[in-house]
């Protein structure tokens, strides 16, 4: 039986490459395996940009939440505040980590619709001195809002606190400097096209280095991790030995397509046939299109009695196609991602099935009236 066509932002559509790469045993102190770990490390801190020493590269088991957590969990002193820039579920997410760990958290909300503002950023940090540091969402997955982190790493710099970086959605998919902050975290089943397993931070290390005994859990000490991986490559617990052999040759894929921009360049292709598509079939977007990025789009639910989502994701699904449901507090909306193992012909596809199942459950196409 065919794999189904994951039009979502992770786990998502993986190549046969990588999927072959995962039919081997290793065993998690073998030499080998060790050597891929290292080469791992190394090539994430190549892709960031940030091979020059200054940062390290950390894996964490576990799903990108898992990733987020060890690191706002071990690298916040215990007299340490986390300002949260929020606009999305995601933001949501990390304040309420940082909130059931026990730091300190103040929560600078703003609606799903725009993206956080550096400058407002400075005046809280100018406002607040016990702030240490400050989280924000590259790519807000709840809505494919793009935030300007090089900016607000900026403001962040400029006011001598820390940065984290949720760039889930975005690393390996988006062009960017990873040096804006300080730290910086994404999952192995997202842009670089890998599957699930674990999760990963590029750390500024002299900061970084100061973090020992700070984490709030044993398993998810992110700077014991670190030492852990230095001191014999070897994980503290049990690795995800297959998801990381097929990350090692996600990787390879990557750079076989033509590193970052090449990825970023397919997968802008995807949204542009999403954007003329859709608009055909007269389904409104959520975002302008200057705020969104080409990872994941938002779209607002036909108003039409005739509508269910769950009808149209089963019907998509029975044809091997796969959306995802929306995450908007605001509004009813479903979600199409750009990314993953998927071509043009792909996204041709799925549009061509959208106006079938809108027909078949009496939606007119164009949808007449929008939510």
């Amino acid at each position: 039986m065919a794999d189904k066509r994951l039009f979502t932002p992770g786990p998502l559509t993986t190549s046969e490459r990588v999927k072959r790469a995962m039919l081997r045993d290793l065993g998690s102190r073998d030499s080998a395996f060790i050597q891929v770990v290292r080469e791992i490390r190394q090539e994430l801190l190549k892709l960031g940009g940030v091979a020059n020493g200054e940062y390290e590269a950390v894996l964490m088991q576990g799903s990108g939440t898992f990733g987020i957590e060890s690191v706002v969990g071990t690298v916040v002193p215990p007299d340490g505040k986390l300002l949260v820039a929020i606009n999305g579920a995601y933001g949501r997410r990390m304040a309420e980590m940082a909130e059931r760990l026990g730091i300190e958290t103040i929560r600078y909300t703003i609606p799903e619709n725009q993206p956080i503002d550096p400058h407002e950023i400075a005046n809280a940090l100018s406002a607040d001195a016990f702030i240490s540091h400050v989280g924000v969402i590259h790519c807000e997955t709840t809505t494919g809002l793009l935030n300007p982190v090089a900016e607000i790493g900026e403001a962040v710099r400029k006011a001598g606190r820390l940065l984290i970086v949720d760039a889930m959605s975005s690393f390996g998919g988006i062009e960017f400097d990873a040096s804006c902050a300080d730290y910086i975290v994404s999952s192995a089943n997202k842009c670089i096209q890998g599957v699930p397993g674990f999760a990963f931070a590029l750390a500024r290390r002299v900061p970084f280095a100061a973090t020992e005994g700070w984490s709030h859990s044993l398993s998810l000490d992110l700077h014991a991790q670190w030492r852990g991986l230095e001191k014999d490559g070897q994980f503290r617990f049990t690795p995800p030995t297959h998801a990381l052999l097929a990350f090692r040759e996600a990787l390879a894929e990557l750079a076989d397509e033509g590193g970052v921009a090449a990825r970023a360049a397919r997968y802008a292709r995807n949204r542009t046939i999403l954007w003329e598509g859709l608009g055909t079939l007269g389904l409104e977007e959520y975002l302008p299109r200057e705020l969104q990025s080409h990872i994941i789009l938002s779209y607002r639910y036909p108003r039409h009695e005739a509508f269910r989502f769950e009808e149209l994701y089963q019907r998509l699904s029975d044809r091997g196609l796969v959306i995802y449901p929306g995450k908007v507090s605001d509004a009813d909306c479903f979600r199409i991602g750009c990314i993953g193992h998927l071509f043009e012909a792909d996204f041709r596809e799925l549009v061509a099935a959208l106006g079938q199942v809108f027909d078949e459950m009496g939606v007119p196409v164009p949808a007449g009236g929008r939510a």
